[in-house]
């Protein structure tokens, strides 16, 4: 074989495939004009095959398919070397993925955006869904390049996913391949209509499929119907938005106040006591051990240190127990949270055991103090003697009823409440979904006092008493440097709490937390919006006084800097 005639077959095929689907049928060699070609040695157009299926595996297997009607190649030959390019460079795809592609979402700034749980849900749901998207994209161009490259980020079994491509590769390409042989230039011009809208109506099918699947079929079935019903409540119901959309409007808000008062982030003076006034990523250790003049009104807590390592963290805890004279349960979160993110209920040394395996920051460990639980809102402007309580709210833990008959996860279904954030109860309480309670036996949904978690909040204003106030103004009063923040409070008795006794208190949170009692459902979301914004008026005003009398404010750029060392801390 002479090199020019065969760098004339590569050029002829790499041409054709670079090629657009337009340009490519001038391109494409016509098979009357092959006759060139027809000695060349079957091994060399074989391997020139192979290694064009890596430029674009369909317009090589339309090449393949007019050389086999020219009778360059047998239609055998030209299929086998089609498949062979195509099942290495479809495996080439998936390592890189695995060796390059899942690395990388472990480091900045990937790590930071891409939260684990998310990265292990794709991956479930893809091992589940897998061979259906994977054979899917071989008669969609366009999508296979991210869906191989995907299988392999995400962790597929190898020996899976070649079984899977391996299959629609043998469905595919002897189909192109011999098409083109059949029909010739003719193959063409239906390839290019096919590529022009083969996404179009592969999205079509897949979003008719989607409604069928999510819409329709769920109808038939009671938890189906009811899981319909609770995601209309959510979208319905405002309480139940995502953050980002509920404050969307709080941002022209806060950008006109901070116009006004010379600076946009004032508010981070707030709290003098508590870094950028407690924004974000504010030690909980560090506000609590400033109230321990309060005495026994806080729960007691003791911090462990990742570095410590697991065993010497248990030991801690055993001491903890032992010189507070306590016992199981216990609370643990870490000690920076937002949102009630990762709060736990521990109810034994296993469960603890198990907590700080998957929390690998600082973990505070506190006492857990049963009954009622309310939020109570302080505001103090800066000068003056005496503070006042901005808003109470009474927080209640949903639970269920047994009736003897039903299983806790059709009592979860058909109760009012419950059904709003059923899918949430239904996997924190999975173990039991299928159990019958006995009739009359309360089974507890929600342990901590989070909206969020599925607590429900009310308006607890009618709570407030003199007494009340004084006793908390008197703690805020004795914290230099607090004005402005949010007390969560268990008590066992509603009327030693009104009295100012009796109660513990379990976290205090600083400039970004909320006016609790909004989230009542029987408030309108105008009237949300109308005390959030009032909190927020209150925020800035005191931020600019106490920067008035030479406290420094956090500006964008520190902030934008403890959100992301945040969101690094959080995600360990």
């Amino acid at each position: 074989m002479r090199i020019p005639d065969a760098a004339c077959v590569f050029l002829t095929i790499a041409a054709a495939c670079l090629a657009t689907p337009s340009a490519f049928a001038s391109e494409l060699p016509d098979p009357s004009n092959l006759d060139a070609i027809a000695g060349l040695p079957i091994p060399w157009l074989f391997f020139l095959l192979v290694f064009a299926t890596f430029i674009s595996e369909d317009l090589t297997c339309i090449s393949a398919g007019l050389l086999a009607a020219n009778g360059s190649v047998s239609l055998v030959s030209a299929i086998a070397a089609c498949f062979l390019g195509i099942y290495i460079g479809d495996g080439l795809l998936y390592l890189a993925g695995r060796h390059l592609g899942s690395p990388t979402l472990r480091r900045a700034p990937f790590r930071w955006i891409l939260n684990p749980d998310d990265i292990r849900r794709s991956t479930e749901w893809f091992q589940k869904h897998g061979p259906m998207v994977i054979f899917a994209s071989r008669f969609v161009p366009g999508t296979r390049f991210p869906t191989y490259v995907a299988s392999g980020v995400l962790q597929m079994s190898y020996l899976r996913f070649s079984l899977y491509f391996f299959l629609a590769a043998l469905v595919w390409t002897p189909l192109l391949v011999g098409v083109a042989a059949l029909v010739g230039h003719v193959a063409i011009e239906y390839l290019e209509i096919y590529r022009a809208y083969a996404v179009w109506i592969f999205i079509g099918i897949a979003l008719l499929l989607w409604i069928l699947i999510h819409g329709v079929v769920p109808l038939f079935s009671f938890r189906g119907r009811r899981l319909l019903l609770s995601r209309w409540k959510r979208i319905r119901h405002w309480e139940f938005w995502p953050p980002q959309v509920f404050y969307l409007p709080l941002i022209p808000y806060l950008l006109g106040l901070g116009l006004r008062h010379r600076g946009l982030t004032v508010f981070t003076a707030a709290n003098p006591c508590i870094p950028a006034g407690g924004f974000i990523g504010e030690s909980k250790c560090r506000i609590l051990y400033m109230l321990r003049s309060a005495g026994d009104h806080v729960a007691r807590w003791t911090s462990l240190s990742p570095e410590e390592g697991r065993p010497r963290q248990l030991e801690s805890i055993d001491a903890f127990l032992l010189e507070n004279r306590l016992e199981y349960p216990l609370v643990m979160k870490p000690d920076q949270g937002q949102r009630g993110a990762g709060v736990a209920v521990i109810r034994s040394r296993s469960e603890a055991s198990a907590y700080l395996e998957d929390h690998r920051q600082t973990v505070l460990v506190q006492e857990f103090a049963p009954g009622l639980e309310f939020g109570i809102f302080y505001v103090r402007r800066p000068g003056s003697e005496q503070g006042e309580i901005l808003s109470i709210t009474d927080k209640r833990f949903l639970c269920v009823t047994g009736d003897g008959k039903r299983t806790l996860q059709q009592l979860i279904l058909s109760d009012p409440r419950a059904v709003c954030m059923a899918r949430l109860h239904l996997r924190c309480r999975s173990d039991r979904i299928y159990e019958v309670p006995a009739s009359g036996e309360d089974v507890p949904l929600v342990e901590v006092g989070t909206h969020c978690r599925g607590a429900l909040f009310l308006d607890g204003s009618g709570i407030r008493t003199e007494a009340l106030a004084h006793t908390i103004d008197a703690i805020s009063r004795d914290v230099p440097g607090f004005f402005f923040g949010r007390y969560d409070i268990r008590t066992p008795s509603l009327e030693d709490f009104q009295r100012g006794e009796n109660f513990k208190i379990v976290e205090l949170n600083g400039v970004t937390s909320e006016v609790t009692h909004i989230y009542d459902p029987s408030h309108s979301l105008w009237s949300a919006y109308r005390d959030l914004f009032h909190q927020w008026r209150l925020a800035v005003e005191i931020g600019a006084a106490n920067r008035d009398l030479g406290v420094p404010t956090t500006g964008l750029v520190e902030l934008l800097r403890m959100t992301l060392k945040y969101r690094r801390t959080a995600r360990g």
